[in-house]
């Protein structure tokens, strides 16, 4: 019942599609920050805020018309759009914290582990699966 009027308050138009970007954008921009104050130090926020955005929609995009549109398998499309999504982080992140791609490569890690974590005990919690 509860689902059914969120959907409805939503609408699940362009509403829902903002909402869900907005989300996934924050989550990333707050890993992201997280990660790079671990390994690079102490660093502006707004850095990871701009960095964010490209990994958020690259991976909206590729889990709603790669996987979900069928073009390639569920069991492929995870791995892919994790492929294609970090490759989007290390370009963000080499981009906007002005890094070589050595120094980019563990940071990209470091992101990767911090939303892991952070996505696993926050399903843990609200469980969202």
């Amino acid at each position: 019942m509860l689902q059914s009027g969120f959907s409805s308050l939503t609408g699940g138009g362009l509403l829902a599609v903002l909402v869900t970007v907005l989300v996934t954008w924050l989550f990333y921009a707050l890993t992201l920050h997280l990660a790079a104050t671990f390994f690079i130090g102490d660093v502006p926020s707004q850095l990871a805020a701009k960095a964010a955005l490209a990994p958020a929609i690259v991976s909206l995009i590729l889990q709603r018309w790669g996987v979900e549109s069928g073009v390639v398998s569920a069991d492929l499309g995870v791995a892919v759009v994790l492929l294609l999504t970090l490759v989007a982080d290390g370009i963000a992140i080499s981009l906007s914290y002005r890094l070589s791609t050595r120094s980019t490569a563990p940071l990209v890690a470091l992101h990767l582990a911090f939303a892991a974590v952070l996505g696993f005990a926050l399903n843990n919690i609200f469980m969202f699966f």
